[in-house]
């Protein structure tokens, strides 16, 4: 009995891990990880890393500008506020044309 609870403990745990990564973002910036929690489960840019990448071809991942990367980029001095909002004003135009 005590074995086969063991067992049963054993698939919760690596199934709570699997769930928990499935459900985060784990971004690297500088010598940190920072989580963002995603939108729906899923494997895509679970590990993410800023290293070499500019501002702007970070936000423009769907998956983690809806999840607030953007913050991360002001926290970490990656960005400006205003660069930020410029972009995301940008972004807002550049969608709106294509939905005409």
């Amino acid at each position: 009995m005590g074995r086969q609870l063991k067992k049963y403990l054993l698939w919760a745990i690596a199934g709570g891990a699997f769930y928990f990564i499935l459900s985060h973002h784990f971004i690297v910036i500088g010598h940190s990880v920072k989580m963002l929690k995603k939108t729906k489960l899923s494997l895509n840019y679970t590990m993410f890393s800023t290293k070499n990448m500019r501002s702007d071809a970070i936000l423009s991942i769907p998956e983690l500008r809806e999840v607030g990367i953007g913050k991360l980029l002001l926290q970490a001095g990656m960005i400006t506020e205003d660069e930020l909002d410029a972009y995301m004003t940008k972004l807002r135009e550049k969608e709106e044309e294509e939905d005409d």
